[in-house]
């Protein structure tokens, strides 16, 4: 037997304490993630916000399994592995797609951008409906003067029936669509407009769409605001017409309140295509994150996601291209 004194006995302590450090820091934040935090009463800022960092979290949590071995703390290790397995359960799907519906209805798309207070480009947005062709087009923090210049560029030409609640600052939502809208009530009906219409497609299947843009959960107001905004979007059925929600939800997958509106009877259009951890916000200067979403009825299908930049956007466009049930 070796009589290591005290600074050996100090020395190991001092490792093992590094280790467990390392492995508990990743393990809280698996826990948080796991258990939903941001349902949690009493949980606001900064933990919501931060929740969507967990791909990030992710990417790094061999990180403290590592540190745990080099320091020769094995059962810290395992406790590591485990934590960033739990981890890459969470995330990972994301990038593989799932399995689909039989869908064999008409096909419909969709086109999603925030114009960052109405300065997103005219001519790139012009550009971009040309090339996707979408069948409805939702748009966030729509301004007045932000319409008048979007008409003038041809949006209306290209898609002439509108549901619009344009608004000053980061509060004006619309929908644009080829076909005729029926308007709905704004279902959260706040500071932050979510106009919601329905049409029919040729062959008589019908779409109910809003246009979704809760506050950014960066405050504990906006906290409040997020959760009912969120709380307030209609739920999707197995019969009636078929929902689509589009817009800035200011929430990932990693959100609790955003998976319980997936429970609701939608799917997360570009998880279902493998787009999952395409990011669509902050790509300048920012951490980029995946806050904007197509959400389909769960019985429709979807064919293809793709995400466009958007000059004077701060966010990405979204496109998603479904088979709806017949």
């Amino acid at each position: 037997m070796t009589d290591e004194g005290p600074f050996g006995a100090i020395g190991r302590h001092w490792r093992a304490a590094v280790a467990w450090v390392a492995v508990g820091s990743w393990g809280i934040w698996a826990v948080f993630r796991l258990v939903g935090a941001d349902r949690l009463p009493g949980i606001g800022v900064p933990a919501v916000p931060l929740l969507a960092l967990t791909p990030y979290v992710a990417a790094v949590s061999l990180v403290p399994v590592g540190c745990a071995l080099l320091l020769r703390r094995r059962r810290a290790a395992a406790v590591g592995g485990a934590v960033a397995l739990a981890l890459a359960a969470t995330v990972l799907p994301r990038a593989f797609g799932q399995a689909q519906p039989a869908a064999h209805g008409p096909e419909l798309r969709v086109l999603t951008a925030n114009l960052y207070f109405g300065r997103a480009s005219a001519g790139q947005l012009i550009d971009l409906v040309r090339r996707t062709r979408p069948d409805v087009l939702s748009l966030q923090e729509l301004t007045p003067d932000a319409v008048e210049e979007y008409d003038r560029a041809g949006l209306r030409r290209l898609l002439p029936h509108t549901a619009l609640d344009a608004r000053w600052g980061a509060g004006g939502s619309a929908l644009y669509a080829r076909y005729p809208l029926t308007s709905l009530p704004d279902p959260a009906g706040g500071d932050m407009a979510m106009p919601r219409a329905a049409f029919t497609l040729p062959g008589g299947v019908q779409v109910d769409v809003t246009a979704v843009h809760p506050p950014p959960p960066i405050s504990t107001p906006g906290v409040a605001e997020w959760r009912r905004g969120l709380a307030a979007l209609p739920a999707a059925g197995s019969s009636g017409p078929v929902r689509v929600l589009a817009g800035d939800f200011n929430a990932t997958l990693d959100h609790a309140r955003f998976r319980a509106l997936l429970d609701r009877g939608y799917a997360d259009a570009a998880d279902r295509a493998g787009a999952g951890l395409v990011p669509t916000w902050g790509l300048t200067g920012m951490i980029p994150l995946t806050i904007d979403h197509v959400l389909v009825d769960r019985r429709a299908a979807v064919r293809r996601v793709t995400v466009h930049d958007l000059s004077g956007s701060d966010h990405r466009a979204v496109f998603a291209h479904l088979v709806l049930p017949g």
